[in-house]
């Protein structure tokens, strides 16, 4: 869980057999330290509830023996070392989830083989001319709420499944629609702009050129 994030458990008095923990610390402790240049890298904080790591006994283990670690340590007399070597910690406790999110993409591939063919067809028909000069370009939120996931989620499970981030998707699907207009079509630039959803043709031209090395026009000649 990021700052400002909720999480709600449901409790049932019937049930003896649940219990847990969680580990919280103040962003203040990792200021000024490398983990807080790092923890953009740790996209999972973003994840939504549904998304959570699954855990193996293995796993559960190594998580909890750097739990053990970080209660000893914050529990016994502060000294000039606590703080680092409590930061240090959670790096290494941060590192492993990473690395355990990665085995549960891995794990899931057959599902996520299908989350990738569903997108695809989502993008595709949002890129449809008709509904690209209703609602202009989808953007990575949009996308990622209608496949019902979170929008690091979707993004992470794209790139590990194709390579491609959805951001990156999205202007993939707009080169290929562009190069298309100006190469089939006769049509002036500013209005394949307006079509494919942008607001000023300006933008186009200096999105398709830092995509493509070519600015419309010399790609048309091309």
């Amino acid at each position: 869980m990021a700052p400002e994030q909720l999480l709600t458990v449901d409790y049932d008095p019937g049930d003896s057999g649940s219990e847990g923990w969680m580990l919280c610390f103040h962003p203040d402790l990792i200021r000024k330290s490398a983990l807080e240049n790092k923890m953009d890298e740790y996209s999972f904080f973003s994840y939504a509830a549904n998304e959570a790591l699954h855990v193996s006994e293995k796993e559960k283990d190594i998580v909890t023996k750097i739990v053990h670690i970080l209660i000893e340590e914050f529990s016994q007399n502060i000294d000039i070392y606590s703080t680092d070597l409590i930061v240090s910690n959670l790096e290494v406790l941060l590192n492993y989830a990473k690395r355990f999110y990665g085995r549960q993409f891995i794990t899931r591939k057959t599902t996520h083989h299908d989350v990738v063919d569903r997108f695809e067809q989502l993008l595709k028909e949002s890129f449809t001319l008709h509904r690209l000069g209703e609602n202009g370009i989808s953007s990575v939120k949009e996308l990622a709420k209608d496949m019902g996931y979170s929008t690091n989620y979707l993004s992470d499970l794209l790139k590990k499944e194709t390579g491609k981030n959805t951001q990156e998707h999205i202007h993939y699907q707009i080169i290929h629609h562009a190069k298309n207009l100006l190469s089939g079509t006769s049509e002036p630039i500013t209005n394949i702009a307006y079509k494919l959803g942008f607001e000023y043709p300006a933008n186009f031209s200096k999105f398709f050129k830092s995509r493509t090395g070519m600015s419309p026009n010399q790609f048309r000649k091309y």
